[in-house]
């Protein structure tokens, strides 16, 4: 497997290369942001190993550029910036994983492997259907420029239903998936009456028709945001 490392302190980098070398990675390095980008852009790597505080572009800039650039490629931040809010703006850049030094190689390596295995499907930050966004980092729902609010119920809604953009999502998944068990609702009509409440907010204000009934099956949120 064949890794990329942006690291712009030498001694770490080359140790961190020979670390991973040992493991069966195949290692390319990178000591700054920009050279950092151009190689994720242009190699094909299996994963990421980046670095937050590079010159040139910052690990954060580069790990945000690479996903508004639709490039899944598994993203490690390996960095001496512990807080829980850099590991929080981290992650919802799109991140797959945050580990800090000082580090253990056969945690990285394992790591490494994990993020592999799971491969480079689209995980967008960010979801879009046309011109309807939801960022659920900053829980903020957009209709083109206007910010529509909404609830925090609504929102998780309209976050599952645009995780599964033109795909059929049932009350009964929504129930599940949506409510937890301390709510103590099992009346599938609740979804219904959220899914009203969706409409009201984010489609007819604007004159579309993005959430759909599929009859007997559920419901259907338009990928190109009706």
């Amino acid at each position: 497997m064949r890794v990329l490392v942006v690291e712009d302190e030498r001694r770490l980098a080359a140790a961190v290369k020979r670390g991973l070398e040992a493991s069966g990675f195949a290692v390319d390095l990178a000591h700054d942001g920009v050279t950092g980008l151009h190689l994720a852009r242009e190699g094909s790597y299996d994963g990421v190993v980046l670095d937050i505080m590079l010159p040139g572009l910052s690990g954060y800039k580069v790990c945000s550029t690479l996903r508004a650039e639709a490039n899944w490629v598994p993203i490690l931040f390996l960095t001496a910036k512990d807080g829980e809010y850099d590991q929080a703006d981290g992650l919802d850049l799109g991140a797959d994983d945050y580990l800090t030094k000082p580090f253990s190689y056969v945690v990285l390596a394992a790591r490494l492997r994990a993020l592999m295995r799971r491969g480079c499907a689209p995980r967008p930050a960010v979801l879009i259907a046309g011109d309807l966004v939801l960022d659920p980092a900053a829980r903020v729902v957009r209709r083109g420029s206007s910010v529509v609010p909404l609830t925090a119920r609504e929102f998780c809604v309209l976050e599952y239903l645009m995780r599964h953009c033109d795909s059929v999502v049932s009350k009964a998944d929504l129930l599940t998936h949506v409510w937890d068990e301390a709510d103590n609702i099992s009346d599938l009509n609740v979804v219904e009456v959220y899914v009203g409440y969706l409409r009201k907010k984010i489609d007819a204000p604007f004159g579309r028709h993005a959430v759909r009934t599929v009859r007997g099956a559920g419901y259907l949120l338009a990928a190109d945001g009706g």
